[in-house]
């Protein structure tokens, strides 16, 4: 074998290891993913009311569809990992779309109460640097 054959052999064991050992997110990993990713978009500056409707939408779709998944994966039940045990300890945060249903309050109403954030409060801040 040629010092190029061995190299190529070498590199390709490494990926193969390194394939093997890479993380697969489960479905509470991947509904926190998702709920963050819409929580960024509500409260981002930067969109229009318009664009921030149409995402919102579609954000709220999959997290009903992850929402049910974590509700139903058998995986989770008796695991006492602290992710799991805090995502069912704080149920109106985790199952956001669910909960805001439930409460039949607006996705961003239901999140600023469960954080502890009032329309008072909201009304009362300031911009400014600490």
């Amino acid at each position: 074998m040629t010092i190029h054959t061995k190299k190529l052999l070498a590199a390709l064991a490494i990926a193969g290891v390194m394939a093997t050992g890479a993380a697969q997110a489960g479905t509470l990993e991947n509904l926190e993913r998702e709920r963050a990713i819409m929580l960024e978009t509500l409260i981002s500056p930067t969109m229009t009311p318009e664009e921030r409707a149409a995402k919102v939408a579609v954000s709220k779709h999959r997290l009903v569809d992850l929402e049910r998944m974590v509700l139903r994966d058998q995986s989770l039940v008796g695991k006492n990992r602290p992710v799991v045990r805090k995502a069912f300890e704080n149920y109106d945060l985790t199952f956001l779309v669910h909960s805001a249903i439930e409460k039949d309050l607006v996705l961003l109403d239901h999140w600023l109460e469960q954080v502890g954030i009032s329309t008072d409060s909201l009304m009362n801040a300031r911009a400014g640097r600490r």
